[in-house]
């Protein structure tokens, strides 16, 4: 029993926070315009 007991309160923590965070909205930022590079370059 208090195994469902610790299960269900950890839950509840858990969706309350994502609740919290959700709350605050996306934050203020942005994505960098230059690519990933994704392979290495070449040594010269």
């Amino acid at each position: 029993m208090r195994v469902l007991v610790a299960a269900a309160t950890g839950l509840a923590v858990a969706f309350a926070v994502v609740l919290t965070l959700t709350a605050f909205g996306t934050p203020s930022g942005g994505t960098s315009p230059k690519p990933l590079l994704t392979t290495v370059p070449a040594h010269p």
